[in-house]
């Protein structure tokens, strides 16, 4: 077997770990860390499967921007979870439920990196040979990225945009009232 396997498996059970922690811990903070760490591994997971463009977006959007947002709005709602005393039957029946439709969605595919899969025999090959004709570009991956999936593309970058706008529309609503706290004092004083 290849070290490539062993890495899988070693980033798939600090996956694993980390999502169960993520479960059972009831410090928000800490939360919000644990799944700054676990799109940091998904993203490694996605450079291992050379899909780089993928593991930027993650490391980006679910490590970076993400975790931001969290812990901006951890500091105007606090880091401790109220403890629910209501039964969690139905949401863990409905998890259980899309989980199992979305694995059984899953054995149409072709096996991982069969070479005779559909992708391999007619996709690949069309963008190999007529990318430059099509695009002009010389490199297939930029050519994929912006002109065969450029709406995809344009989608990305508007999820980052905003959730960049969404980060910063918090942080300065708490600067803002900070500020004001400090001005009404002021005047409550005088």
């Amino acid at each position: 077997m290849s070290i490539e396997i062993y890495i899988d498996l070693i980033l798939v059970i600090f996956l694993a770990i980390t999502a169960l922690a993520v479960i059972y811990v009831r410090n928000l903070f800490a939360v919000a860390m644990l799944s700054g760490i676990y799109s940091l591994l998904m993203a490694s997971i996605f450079v291992v499967l050379d899909a780089v463009d993928v593991a930027f977006t993650e490391a980006s959007v679910g490590a970076g921007i993400s975790t931001v947002l969290m812990l901006g709005v951890l500091a105007i709602t606090g880091n401790r979870e109220k403890i629910s005393y209501k039964s969690s039957l139905l949401p863990l029946l409905i998890v259980i439920g899309t989980g199992s439709l979305l694995v059984y969605g899953t054995w149409d595919l072709p096996m991982f990196g069969d070479p005779y899969a559909p992708v391999h025999m007619h996709v690949a090959p069309e963008y190999i040979s007529n990318t430059y004709k099509h695009t002009g570009m010389p490199n297939i991956v930029t050519a994929v990225l912006a002109s065969y999936r450029g709406y995809d593309t344009l989608g990305e970058v508007g999820v980052i945009f905003t959730a960049g706008v969404g980060v910063l529309l918090l942080l300065s609503r708490k600067k803002m009232n900070k500020h004001t706290n400090a001005k009404n004092k002021l005047e409550d004083k005088s």
